[in-house]
């Protein structure tokens, strides 16, 4: 259980965030002090190359890759969410994100931008110190491993955001050296295919004490949403069976729970952004704050962005316990026997990113800095598989298919027989509508809906059907910021969709 605010594990990873900045900015005399709860550099697991990936996985935490522009890019642009706040940031964004007019320049998007090409420069400068080492040990080429599975994250987020993106597999020393002309496509999945592929063969199946590294299952995970993205389902359901079979992930926890503090890092989290926030020392991240409830006094949690709307809603079965988990309601209770005002400038809010009040109360901190971020889940890789199993065909696949959908639809009802009844459709088509429908109601909130929608080809006329009638093809990408055009004098050249 999350005790007196965060776990010690957690505090112990942010902390080895905290020792490499100290080591690289402030000499040795904060070594020769240990205060109880933190670390120094000879208790972090061996590997030459420890620090640079400790400083790598921070750049996880910066806003771009764990905040509002990550929300607004991933999940706003959904049918299901919308951008909510107040009238004012709608003004501003919401004919962006809800609206899809979008801008050449616009500081959510640039901020993305940046933020992912700031965490490739880190993992890159990991991966490129390996050519100083002689005789690199197993520990460094784990090392080298988890760099490489970050740079491929960020650069699958790149691929899916802006499409054809430049490569930068160096690490950059001056402005001049990160110019770069934009890779197709083909070329990025196939540079991302290669990172994954070695994470895969190198890391753990699990870090014993740092929950938050990346480990086997992880880049598993990764490697199969890219393998998704490209309808390429044998090697997808070959990866994600992978995770199955390792033990590593199961669906125990209630799915209420999933979402909940003292839940962090459990059997469903496949990777997850760690935060730690206690009131003296702060390594949080912005995702709950960004999305918590905007109201005043102790209903001022955030900015209210990337809220529910009512076509998820209605996307749920009757009584399933999911819609209760994902929707928190004004004038309704929360969960945690408080009931929400009932004059907040938005009718429902994002309950996936709400804040256990004991915490906020004992912290006396609104804000959620302390809420980690689940980025894949185990769930959402069940249902890969059984809608890559699907595709295939054959009563084999058809069988997995409908055994990784119950796994999931059973976990939901939570033992009430009377709601959620199993598919036991062997049709392809209706069983393929009815995966659809879980990994919408399984994930609402949490990242893929956007995605989804674009991979299955599906993505206008749902979009037209949800009332986004400005929604073309074309808004899949977003466009290069023109501040990285007009900086590259001609290198880069700007999405065609938007010249």
């Amino acid at each position: 259980m999350k005790t007196k605010i965060i776990t010690a594990d957690i505090k112990r990873l942010a902390i080895a965030y905290l020792t490499v900045w100290l080591l690289a900015g402030c000499g040795t005399d904060w070594l020769e002090i240990k205060p109880k709860g933190r670390f120094t550099e000879e208790d972090l697991p061996a590997g030459s190359l420890e620090g640079r990936v400790f400083a790598a996985y921070s750049g996880l935490r910066s806003e771009a890759t764990s905040g509002l522009p990550y929300a607004a890019v991933h999940n706003i642009r959904s049918d299901d969410a919308h951008l909510g706040s107040n009238s004012g940031d709608y003004a501003q964004a919401g004919p962006i994100y809800d609206e899809f007019n979008y801008s050449l320049s616009h500081w959510l998007t640039d901020s993305y931008w940046d933020g992912h090409y700031a965490l490739i420069n880190l993992t890159n400068n990991v991966i490129t110190a390996l050519d100083s080492i002689a005789e690199p040990s197993t520990g460094t080429l784990v090392n080298v491993a988890e760099a490489k599975f970050l740079r491929g994250w960020a650069y699958f987020n790149l691929v899916r955001t802006f499409g054809e993106v430049p490569i930068i597999d160096f690490r950059i020393t001056d402005q001049a050296s990160a110019i770069r002309p934009k890779s197709t496509i083909d070329a990025i999945y196939r540079f991302i295919d290669a990172d994954i592929a070695e994470a895969v063969a190198m890391l753990p199946e699990q870090w014993d004490g740092y929950p938050g590294r990346a480990t086997r299952g992880a880049a598993l995970a990764v490697q199969t949403k890219t393998y998704m993205a490209r309808q390429l389902y044998a090697q997808a359901l070959a990866s994600a069976q992978a995770i199955i079979s390792s033990g590593v992930y199961d669906l125990s926890v209630p799915y209420h729970q999933i979402f909940r503090e003292e839940r962090e890092n459990s059997k469903e989290s496949i990777f997850e952004i760690q935060a730690l926030f206690d009131g003296v020392q702060d390594f949080g991240v912005t995702w709950a704050s960004r999305q918590g409830v905007r109201g005043s006094g102790e209903w001022n949690l955030g900015w209210g962005w990337n809220i529910p709307n009512q076509r998820l809603i209605d996307a749920f079965e009757p009584n399933d316990p999911r819609h209760e988990a994902t929707v928190l309601y004004s004038g309704k209770d929360d969960g945690f026997g408080n009931v929400l005002p009932d004059n907040l400038p938005r009718a429902q809010w994002n309950k996936k990113a709400y804040t256990d009040p004991a915490i906020r109360r004992q912290l006396g901190n609104n804000f959620g800095r302390w809420f980690n971020v689940r980025i894949i889940r185990y769930a959402d890789i069940v249902l890969l598989a059984a809608e890559a199993a699907n595709e295939l065909g054959g009563d084999a696949n058809i069988d997995l298919a409908l055994d990784y959908l119950e796994q999931v639809r059973a976990r939901a009802r939570g033992g009430n027989s009377g709601i959620l009844p199993p598919v036991t459709t062997r049709n392809q088509a209706e069983l393929r509508q009815a995966i659809r429908h879980e990994r919408q109601v399984e994930l609402g909130m949490e990242n893929e809906r956007f995605f989804d929608l674009v991979r299955w080809g599906i993505d206008v006329e749902t979009m037209h059907g949800a009332g986004h009638v400005g929604y073309q093809q074309r808004n899949r990408y977003f466009p290069i910021p023109q501040k990285e055009v007009d900086r590259s004098g001609g290198v880069l050249i700007q999405n065609p969709d938007y010249q």
